[in-house]
């Protein structure tokens, strides 16, 4: 080590060594440079604990008013922006006790009475965590919002469905839409499920084993919203399992956005031309000046891979984990973090895209459709309501469709001569039978395609985006 490397200050959490850790180390160690995000969280659970030390007895009321007071000065620093952390501060947790003993003293040193950083951080992570599932739910409601407005302008707008990514059979681009609302419908429930495993309160464990002191562990989680206290405090200093759920319902999210994303930019090719981008959500090309490329819908998709990523590494850190708490555990933020911020940009760069990126092209839709045999399914059920077995209807379309594909024809342009050298049961409402429009308006069972049936599940998802109070979702906030 250089002569001129400074001498470090002696680590705050204990005086049983002999010996100052290395600096290196000491960097290594510590975690203030990104728990620094869980301030807020670290100053309510504060607060709240000290406020029931007091209640207890276990401060007098002198002590927990002078310490709920140097924690509120904090406060005001931090919203003000001049809280500058210790720089000998291991954690959040040291920084914000740090500055309280400078600003009242010893008597700060008492914040820490009956609790362990264990339950500290489990507890602020726990506040965060349940703040930012409220933040990540508004954002998928403004979402589904917007898919329910689209939805509603585009009922009887057509295009083709797909199967294997090959031209299945017509469908409304409103019920295309609501089965993207449908799946984050389930992603704001699944976020709520989620929600109540993180609205548990650990507070009170200690390091491993609970304390001998007679708090209020029960009032401490009422204080901070929380619905219950944690069962086993070997558990609670060392569970995560609320992050993994997390990390699992965000990365489905994510596999949601993608889909979505992968169909933008499909869409948006010269050989879909289903949707037009606006200036708003485009770049350009440096070297090709024609270019209109789609990065958000494709940075969305790329950013998945980040939030998948950031689940596996936390099932990893925690598969090999003894009881009680580890190290290890501090492994768990950064990507939680930015599990948060990239889920965040996501759910706002999707919204705007469909907001003001793109503009939907009925017009080619129709044509797509027209394009094709996505109708051929159609003339079986033709044949079907006419008593012929469905097999045999198959297989006689497949010839047609054969047929046609030979002359560089498409259904439509059979006569009903044709028709009927194909099958005597073929009359002239076959032409109506296989219009696209009514290919599409005629798929009236429930959860089909069909334009009334459409419009029944658009009102009722409207209804339940307008009151979701009412739906069967537990835990709402």
């Amino acid at each position: 080590m250089s002569d001129s490397t400074p001498t470090p200050a002696p680590r705050p959490w204990s005086q049983r060594f002999e010996g100052s850790l290395h600096p290196a180390i000491a960097r290594f160690n510590a975690s203030i440079g990104f728990d620094i995000r869980l301030l807020p969280y670290d100053l309510a659970g504060s607060l709240a604990h000290v406020q029931m030390l007091g209640a207890c007895g276990i401060l007098t009321p002198q002590e927990a008013e002078q310490i709920r007071r140097g924690l509120e000065q904090i406060r005001q620093e931090v919203e003000a922006g001049t809280f500058q952390p210790d720089p000998d501060a291991e954690d959040v947790h040291y920084a914000v006790e740090h500055r309280l003993v400078a600003l009242v003293g010893e008597v700060g040193k008492k914040l820490h009475t009956g609790r362990s950083r264990n339950d500290q951080v489990a507890t602020d992570l726990r506040l965060y965590l349940r703040d930012q599932i409220d933040r990540i739910r508004t954002s998928l409601w403004q979402l589904r919002g917007v898919l329910l407005h689209l939805a509603g302008q585009h009922i009887e707008t057509i295009l083709p469905g797909y199967t294997h990514l090959q031209r299945a059979q017509p469908v409304s681009l409103a019920h295309h839409l609501l089965a993207y609302e449908e799946m984050l419908w389930r992603d704001w429930q699944r976020l709520g499920r989620v929600r109540e495993q993180v609205n548990v309160c650990p507070l009170g464990s200690g390091a491993l084993a609970g304390t001998p002191l007679p708090i209020d562990r029960q009032l401490t989680a009422h204080l901070l919203g929380f619905e219950r206290i944690s069962a086993n405090s070997l558990d609670a200093v060392s569970d995560r399992d609320y992050l993994v759920e997390f990390h699992a319902a965000a990365s489905l999210i994510l596999v949601h956005l993608s889909r979505l994303s992968e169909e933008m930019v499909l869409w948006a090719s010269q050989e879909f031309r289903f949707v037009t981008l606006t200036d708003a959500c485009a770049t350009g090309s440096s070297l090709m000046p024609q270019k209109k490329n789609p990065d958000v819908p494709e940075l969305v998709r790329g950013k998945a891979g980040r939030v998948f990523g950031h689940l596996q590494a936390l099932l990893v850190t925690l598969k090999g984990l003894p009881l009680a708490y580890n190290k290890d555990l501090q492994e768990d933020k950064e990507g939680l973090f930015d599990t948060v911020d990239t889920l965040g940009s996501c759910l706002e760069a999707m919204t705007i895209l469909l907001q003001e990126g793109i503009q939907f092209q009925p017009q080619r839709m129709a044509e797509a459709v027209g394009e094709d045999f996505s109708n051929a399914t159609d003339v079986a059920d033709y044949l079907v309501r006419r008593g012929i077995p469905f097999r045999t209807a198959h297989d006689l379309v497949g010839q047609i469709v054969r047929v046609c594909l030979a002359e560089g024809i498409v259904l439509r342009d059979l006569n009903l001569e044709r028709w009927k050298q194909f099958h005597p049961a073929f009359e002239e409402d076959i032409f109506a039978a296989i219009d696209p429009q009514q290919v599409v308006a005629a798929r009236l069972s429930t959860g089909g395609t069909g334009f009334a049936v459409v419009r029944q599940a658009l009102q009722q998802a409207q209804a339940r985006h307008e009151h979701p109070e009412q739906s069967d979702e537990p835990g709402e906030s």
